[in-house]
């Protein structure tokens, strides 16, 4: 991967279009939902029985779960190496008082744009992005101290499959909300998927973005 190329941003297909993500930043999203969705996948193969029934080969889906797993950083920690990346990173790591207006407008249900004013990622983005962080390094911290059984005593195992079993459920919850906000939002998944979103929808979601 080139980062150079990456952090280039690419003519808009259409005028009224303005550049939302890079080439770096899509193939992230798209692998880290890959690995995610292999481990979502795997851990039911594990957990719930009439799915481990259907698979079998409960050997073969523990290593593929692990792996997975374990590949998780993997794509966040190779997009640092592109700028544009880099650059959203700190705006997703930033809060300012637009985004408490933001949470306080979602708590009341109140979908009117104009009482949830948000920069390039509004409130809700900053917070799933932060949560799913957290919940990653939970994840695969617990998942390590299962696999290596003989490196610890046996009460941080079970303390580890205990957290490990039930933030599973949580992740793959907020998940599912995850991808239903988005299949609510085609115009989102066109700036994830191409790069490019109209600039009224822009003006509309996030109207103190400066593109």
């Amino acid at each position: 991967m080139n980062p150079r190329a990456d952090d280039t941003p690419a003519v808009a297909a259409h005028s009224s279009d303005v550049r939302r993500f890079t080439r770096a930043e899509h193939w992230v999203h798209r692998v880290t939902a890959a690995l995610m969705g292999v481990c979502i996948a795997t851990a039911a193969c594990l957990y719930i029985p009439q799915f481990a029934e259907l698979v079998g080969r409960r050997e073969l889906v523990v290593r593929i779960h692990e792996w997975a797993g374990l590949m998780l950083p993997v794509p966040v920690l190779a997009g640092l190496a592109s700028r544009a990346f880099r650059r959203d990173l700190g705006f997703l790591n930033r809060f300012g008082p637009h985004d408490r207006v933001w949470l306080r407008s979602a708590l009341r249900r109140d979908k009117d744009p104009a009482s949830r004013p948000a920069g390039k990622f509004n409130a809700g983005q900053k917070v799933y992005a932060a949560w799913i962080a957290g919940a990653t390094l939970v994840m695969t911290g617990t998942g390590l101290l299962m696999w290596f059984t003989h490196l610890t005593p046996l009460m941080w195992r079970t303390s580890a499959t205990f957290v490990h079993d039930w933030l599973a459920l949580t992740l793959g919850i907020v998940v599912g909300g995850h991808i239903g906000m988005a299949l609510a939002d085609p115009e989102a998944r066109r700036g994830l998927r191409t790069g490019s979103v109209s600039r009224r929808w822009a003006d509309r979601e996030h109207p103190l973005w400066r593109p």
